[in-house]
């Protein structure tokens, strides 16, 4: 009986780190209901799982997620989580100084992919859930940021495809104008850039997380487009996010490091896994 009730709590462990591997992010309510599980049990194995190194909790969103040590148990380790990983505490940091919500998002396909996301802290955010939306990447600040600043024969690449996707016989187009334009514009300021479109009742301006050669990811800032012109969201915004992308990118390839060791089964100096739990800060 004894053995029987081990075997049923090892499986039940395995079928929460499954769940969580599957999603971007869950709490542990949410982990419950598909597990269908009482919540303290989902409790119990939460904090087995964290002691053992193979997920780890977001103190400011509540959400579980696998840790870089899990990629030991399975090739299944996504390039966004790692991501996500280096950029969460550095997102709460700028997000408890600017108080305006920021989204973290990821090319994929057609579209970009919010991976994290303040708006839950945010007290200027109207939005909530937004984690694991997909946004159009001709009318977003993080698409327009992505598609200004990668290769040019990735660029075109994406953009061949949305012609053939739209149908498109001439120029694309955006909400604030022609693309080539648009994108222009974003190499100018050194960021993408929304004034129009999509949700009409705010603008964002976008930096991208570069690692080598690759655009990793793009952090976005959402601001009313009644509190300030995208000019004067430039002025006060825009080195203040280029200098958090900055510090985010610094973290990149110790991130890459541990996920290659982890690759090889190469413990890293330093002993154990590393803690990707964030400080709980609020942001209000």
């Amino acid at each position: 009986m004894a053995r029987d009730n081990q075997i049923n709590s090892l499986k039940k462990g395995f079928q929460v780190l499954q769940i969580i591997n599957q999603k971007v992010g869950l709490k542990a309510a949410e982990i419950g209901q598909i597990a269908r599980m009482p919540r303290p049990t989902v409790y119990r194995i939460l904090e087995t799982l964290e002691e053992l190194g193979f997920v780890a909790q977001d103190r400011s969103s509540g959400l579980w997620r696998v840790t870089l040590h899990a990629k030991s148990l399975s090739s299944g380790f996504r390039q966004a989580d790692w991501i996500v990983q280096a950029a969460v505490p550095q997102m709460v940091s700028l997000g408890r100084r600017i108080l305006w919500p920021l989204d973290l998002v990821t090319f994929s396909n057609d579209s970009m992919v919010i991976r994290e996301s303040t708006h839950d802290f945010s007290p200027y955010s109207v939005n909530h859930g937004m984690v694991g939306l997909h946004l159009p990447i001709l009318d977003t600040a993080g698409g327009r940021a992505y598609l200004s600043f990668t290769s040019d024969c990735e660029r075109d690449q994406i953009l061949q495809a949305l012609e053939t996707n739209q149908g498109a016989n001439g120029p694309l187009m955006t909400a604030d104008g022609p693309l080539d334009e648009v994108m222009k514009r974003c190499r100018e300021l050194g960021v993408g850039y929304r004034a129009n479109g999509f949700r009409s009742e705010t603008a964002s301006l976008s930096a991208a997380i570069r690692h080598g050669d690759r655009i990793m990811a793009c952090l976005t800032l959402i601001y009313f487009k009644s509190a300030m012109s995208l000019s004067k969201a430039v002025e006060q915004y825009r080195d203040e996010l280029l200098s958090t992308v900055g510090e985010i990118e610094r973290m990149l390839p110790q991130f890459e490091l541990e996920l290659r060791a982890v690759d090889a089964d190469i413990p890293t100096e330093g002993s154990g896994p590393r803690s990707t739990t964030v400080p709980q800060i609020p942001l209000a």
